[in-house]
């Protein structure tokens, strides 16, 4: 009989779908009654577009990835397009001085979430289409750089230097895997170090950031100020945590703790250990993914292996640069973490990426089965 999923992979993602509802309640439950006048109001929104998450990933994980592969330049297209148009006036919507989100009336929607997707999409349908290319000429490498460029220029003028990174980052390890010449990889990535360096130092607040993580207690009333908040968090968790519920960082000390710093709220109140369990279960998401795009690419889809590896490399380096800035290891920037942070796009487009990888592995062990059925005829 076929088992159609992977029980481990699907296990931790409903894992870290319910840790995040209840953590986002925890989390946000004061700062939505005193701004709000309704405690619930961001789990609520948070529970809705999780439920339409989850229905798109039931839709997605019924579509063959063939068909992706078809429909992969033009999800690429749509997507340069919405980040044109969030950076038009009264189409898109400034928040905190960042125009990320294009308004549709009733809700918004943070188009650099979808533009993660679609370059996971494009860059393994290309890893397809241009292999050879890959491996043995300079110009199959340069060509999607350039459109990733382009993807980077754009969201830079949101800003959103965040989702430039985890962008780049993540399309560079699946070109990595795809056998791109270690020569090539090296000078690209000098250069894109140069770039974004570049890109870091040409906005005040970028500079404020990249050097007040050093000593953030220098700046502690300043640009350190979250950091600081969030350090303290830590140190208040210790081993076990002070309970659920039971942060005081939360309360209007630890700005965005429900959203960028809610791995800080989750350590205070869980403890280490809680935070140790919650990095062990990204680690077994990544692994698992892996190894479905591991099978995939043994039975001779390489489409479908690198959408499985591009989507756990996405979550995988998002999640280590979200606890990185939470930590102190790295800048302030503004990340979710995925399944964890409130936001409705975020949640949204992972439920539909883990759809995809799901239907990854069914047609793993479909094609398993049909080979063990093939056999038993045989002998």
């Amino acid at each position: 009989m076929l088992n159609k999923h992977d029980p481990l992979f699907l296990g931790t993602v409903v894992a870290l779908l319910a840790l995040g509802i209840i953590m986002v309640t925890s989390s946000s439950i004061v700062v939505a009654e005193r701004r709000l006048g309704f405690p619930f109001y961001y789990t609520v929104h948070q529970g809705f577009c999780m439920l339409i998450g989850i229905a798109g990933a039931a839709v997605v994980a019924c579509m063959p990835t063939k068909l992706w592969f078809r429909l992969s330049g033009l999800v690429m297209v749509v997507a340069l397009i919405t980040l044109v148009l969030v950076l038009i006036p009264g189409i898109g919507r400034v928040v905190n001085g960042s125009a990320r989100w294009i308004n549709l009336g009733f809700t918004a929607i943070q188009v650099s979430e979808f533009c993660k997707l679609a370059v996971v999409l494009y860059m393994a349908s290309y890893v397809v289409r241009h292999n050879q290319d890959l491996k043995s000429k300079v110009s199959g490498f340069i060509r999607p750089m350039m459109l990733l460029s382009l993807v980077g220029a754009l969201l830079v003028l949101e800003p959103d230097f965040g989702a430039t990174v985890v962008i780049l980052s993540t399309a560079l390890a699946m070109l990595f895997l795809a056998g791109v010449p270690l020569w090539q990889f090296m000078v690209l990535l000098i250069m894109v170090a140069l770039t974004l360096g570049v890109v870091a130092v040409s906005a005040p607040y970028r500079l404020q950031r990249l050097t007040s993580f050093l000593d953030p207690w220098a700046v502690q009333f300043d640009s350190g100020y979250q950091l600081t908040q969030a350090l303290i968090a830590f140190g208040r968790g210790e081993w076990f945590g002070v309970g659920l519920g039971s942060s005081i960082q939360k309360l209007f000390y630890l700005p965005e703790s429900h959203t960028d710093f809610i791995f800080a709220v989750l350590a205070e109140e869980l403890g280490l250990v809680g935070a140790l369990g919650t990095i062990g279960l990204y680690i077994l998401f990544v692994w698992r993914g892996m190894i479905i795009g591991l099978n995939a690419e043994k039975r001779g889809d390489r489409f479908a292996a690198f959408v499985s590896y591009g989507i756990s490399l996405w979550v995988g380096l998002q999640t280590l640069i979200n606890i990185g800035v939470n930590t102190g290891v790295l800048p302030t920037k503004g990340l979710t973490l995925p399944f964890l942070s409130y936001g409705g796009s975020s949640v949204l487009i992972i439920c539909i990426a883990v759809g995809l990888v799901v239907r990854v592995d069914y047609e793993n062990r479909l094609a398993a089965s049909r080979e063990t059925t093939i056999g038993r005829y045989r002998k």
